[in-house]
């Protein structure tokens, strides 16, 4: 045999040596899986809770107007306040008007949920202008003013702003004063509201991530913060999601409003105003709602006695949010010391209500009960929309007179009073 052929032998042998080896590997290794059929997309959080057979529910949520709309388009003359008492637009073009705080030489300070933005509104060369402050904030919901500087509780922390009023045109950098407040960037009830305590420091909130969940410590709370050395407590617990709280001006008691579940029924459970009496009292969420009724699902084996039971019930998901005590001089003395509430209005309800501003006055006995103080908002309750405004935030003028602020429109309204 020649060797040449000798070769071409060796080579074809080698070859289907190392086809016969690929073979070998080949079936030697599982086949590959079928690709996997993407997740379906998580719910939004106001979707989880749902009971059997509401999938199919046509109630959702309302979205406010993201760039406003001018109080000429508005029905404004519809609005309805006690006899004695006026209301009025005060400042438009406030895009998603939430929270406010009112400065030492007259700012309003007004925050929004959605966007990214603070405001401030002045008085200059006697017109009103509305400045956009602070800029790529992450849910800016909560400001609070005290000695000269500006506090903003976005998702996931505050931060300070200091001598801010002499610095509208170019605003300080932030300064933290505490971070990592949303570390599983939760998926609900994340934007935050705060108050300034007697004591110095910030109370804020942080809502339950779902509708109806057990949660974290942290969770489901109204914490505080002292702006001085960033320490955190647990201030009350149980509270599903508060976003409006502020200080009894005698007891220095601090009282919130708070929203119960959804997806029971259009009647239960109410929402709430409760009051915290000392610290680490816990209001019930998730086992008990209104004070007499256990969740269907948490509150098994639990009972209502366990828990601090509302100081009032509001009705149900009526959506209270920003209150204010009325310490002021305008007003009759009647409202002395009353609270004024701004209730969001229900989505999650076939018959809408809400959407006003109501009192809130306690006998000698401390009962307290409301009654509408600034309404007209509603239109039609089985509408969807079935309004054309939404109250949040109410605040008192030096002057004695209240703002409330409406995100549906971004417009800010005064209501006074004269005799």
């Amino acid at each position: 045999m020649t060797r040449t052929r000798i070769l071409e032998i060796t080579g074809m042998t080698l070859a289907m040596g190392l086809a016969s080896a690929a073979l070998a590997q080949q079936a030697a290794t599982p086949a590959a899986a079928p690709a996997a059929a993407p997740a379906p997309a998580a719910a939004p959080s106001w979707k989880q809770g749902m009971a059997d057979g509401q999938a199919s529910s046509p109630l959702h949520p309302f979205a406010p107007h993201m760039t406003g709309r001018p109080a000429s388009e508005l029905p404004i003359d519809k609005l309805k306040v006690p006899a004695g008492f006026k209301v009025e637009v005060w400042a438009e073009g406030v895009p998603e008007a939430r929270s406010m705080a009112l400065g030492d030489n007259g700012t309003v300070f007004v925050s929004n949920r959605n966007l990214s933005n603070v405001y401030a509104i002045v008085d200059k060369d006697g017109k009103r202008e509305v400045k956009t402050l602070l800029k790529g904030l992450n849910s800016p919901n909560g400001v609070v003013f005290d000695k000269g500087t500006l506090y903003v509780a976005e998702r996931h922390r505050i931060t300070r702003y200091d001598g801010i009023e002499g610095k509208l045109d170019s605003p300080p950098e932030a300064v933290v004063v505490i971070d990592n407040l949303d570390p599983n960037k939760q998926p609900g009830h994340f934007w935050k509201y705060m108050a300034m305590g007697p004591d110095g420091k910030l109370y804020f909130n942080i809502g339950s991530p779902q509708n109806i969940t057990m949660p974290t410590y942290m969770e489901a709370s109204i914490m505080r913060v002292d702006p001085k050395t960033g320490m955190i407590e647990n201030y009350a617990q149980g509270v599903r999601n508060s976003v409006g709280m502020a200080f009894h001006p005698k007891t220095k008691q601090l009282w919130f409003t708070e929203h119960a579940r959804d997806w029971i029924s259009d009647d239960m459970p109410s929402d709430e105003l409760n009051v915290v009496t000392k610290k680490g009292e816990h209001f019930g969420f998730p086992y008990c709602f209104q004070g007499d009724f256990l969740d269907p699902q948490y509150g098994k084996n639990r009972s209502c006695d366990d828990f601090i039971r509302p100081k009032l019930n509001l009705g149900a998901h009526v959506a209270p949010l920003g209150m204010r005590f009325y310490t002021g001089k305008m007003f009759p003395a009647a409202y002395t010391n009353n609270i004024l509430i701004a209730q969001h209005g229900s989505w999650n309800r076939t018959v809408k209500q809400g959407y006003n501003v109501v009192r809130v006055t306690m006998d000698a006995k401390g009962n307290a009960k409301s009654e509408p103080f600034l309404e007209g908002f509603l239109t039609d309750e089985k509408a969807d929309p079935p309004m054309w405004g939404r109250p949040v935030d109410v605040l008192q003028m030096r002057d004695g007179a209240v703002l409330v602020s409406d995100d549906y429109n971004g417009i800010i309204y005064r209501v006074s009073y004269k005799k």
